[in-house]
């Protein structure tokens, strides 16, 4: 008598978060190297703290502005030619900014980065949609997003050697010479569940059966109607706002942090590059606890709603605390209390999760692409208001009551907007 077994499921989804992760560290480490290279470069171009926030503002008003095309985009063209032609040009305009004369290349190169970056994290989610079942996204996400501070939390003691060594302009040559090598990676290794030669028929079936959508591929034809019914759905406009207060906290990490430990804390070179490693470590800590909590309530309580929102509401909640860092003498004290904050940050990714699982199925890039824009308004806003609070009073001390005041109006959406965490349904005939 022959007996049949079933064959084990393979795991190939684990090569493609192992992708994301990388393609998510070096979308970070090209948009927010300009941090590193700020104290430096201000003074070679002779740029004051008004005019960088206007350049580090410059990134995200085409970034933000790209968005609902970059996700048309991604909905007409499939993830993986997005995310080839993304990180390849994105790479190159950091790779240029090494060779800025002035403000207004500079300006040129930052807005350059902007617009090829915008489909970045659309394609993120619509491929954790795709080769994830629901009950691991949440997990999923938290490691791709450790991307986002990886490269800053670990790499900085290199990046600040570079800039010391080699200088600024050899910064970004470096490291957008190695995104464009992971361009082609990409090309040559991604591919969609039911084309993959490495996920056999059980993991396809896992991935099936907990809501992933890669095994029929839906691609829908833009309409600005889709757009007003997107905004119709509390879920995802909560979500979003949620999600631009989380990202005002982000975005001062990753513009104005070096600068504040610098000027406000007067901290010499070789500190203000140590220092800046701790905040980014309990960050990349905080995203890592954010998935693993969501899902294991998930598991637990069969809740998408309590499992999402908790710990995004937690975390925003913590990010808030950013401003005792005012009343503070102590240095090690207020690393620590930046450090708490960015690590309840670090839990607000898990919006991304929750987008995933709301979005309806045939307009995930669009709102992917939607939710993205409203969120990095805050990369407009921010960097803009930090530079002009500290040009006009010469201290941080409203910029950090700022950022926290927007933290609690983020926590206040999640509780009373966002609602129900469940996929909404959409048709044509809706819109």
């Amino acid at each position: 008598m022959t007996t049949t077994t079933t064959p084990k499921a393979t795991n190939a989804r684990l090569l493609i978060l192992g992708l994301l992760t990388a393609g998510t560290m070096i979308n970070y480490l090209d948009r927010t190297v300009i941090s590193v290279a700020a104290p430096l470069m201000t003074k070679e171009l002779g740029l004051n703290a008004a005019v960088m926030g206007l350049v580090f503002s410059a990134f995200s008003w085409t970034y933000a502005a790209a968005q609902i095309p970059g996700g048309i985009f991604l909905d007409r063209m499939g993830a993986r030619l997005t995310y080839f032609f993304s990180v390849t040009v994105w790479s190159l305009f950091t790779l240029l900014q090494g060779f800025t004369t002035g403000l207004t290349s500079l300006l040129v190169f930052r807005m350059g980065l902007g617009v090829a970056e915008a489909p970045c994290f659309p394609t993120n989610s619509r491929i954790l949609s795709t080769w994830f079942p629901q009950q691991e996204r949440a997990r999923a996400t938290s490691v791709y997003s450790v991307g986002q501070y990886f490269g800053l939390a670990f790499l900085s003691p290199v990046l600040f050697a570079i800039a010391g060594g080699l200088g600024w302009r050899a910064l970004f040559m470096i490291v957008g010479a190695v995104g464009i090598g992971f361009g082609l990676i990409w090309f040559l290794a991604y591919r969609e569940p039911g084309e993959s030669r490495r996920a056999n028929t059980a993991e396809l079936a896992h991935i099936e059966a907990g809501g992933g959508l890669g095994l029929s591929a839906e691609r829908t034809k833009f309409q600005w109607k889709h757009v007003r019914f997107l905004l119709s759905q509390r879920q995802i406009v909560g979500a979003s706002i949620g999600q631009f207060a989380g990202n005002s906290t982000m975005v001062f990490f990753l513009t104005w942090f070096p600068t504040y430990l610098a000027t406000e804390r007067h901290m010499a070179w070789l500190k203000v590059g140590f220092y800046a490693v701790l905040p980014f470590i309990a960050a990349s800590i905080g995203v890592l606890v954010g998935g693993q909590i969501s899902d294991r309530l998930l598991r637990r309580t069969g809740s998408a709603t309590l499992a999402r929102k908790l710990p995004i509401i937690a975390g925003l909640l913590l990010a808030s605390t950013i401003v005792a860092a005012n009343f503070l003498d102590d240095n090690r004290l207020v690393i620590a209390v930046l450090s708490v904050a960015f690590f309840g940050q670090g839990m607000v990714n898990l919006g991304w999760t929750l987008i995933t699982d709301v979005a309806p199925k045939a307009l995930m890039g669009l709102t992917g692409g939607l939710f993205n824009l409203c969120a990095n308004l805050a990369g407009i806003i921010t960097p803009l208001a930090v530079g002009l609070i500290v040009a006009k009073t010469g201290s941080f001390f409203y910029a950090l009551a700022l950022i926290a005041v927007i933290a609690l109006i983020g926590a206040f959406s999640y509780i009373f907007i966002v609602g129900e965490v469940r996929r909404v349904e959409f048709s044509d005939a809706d819109s």
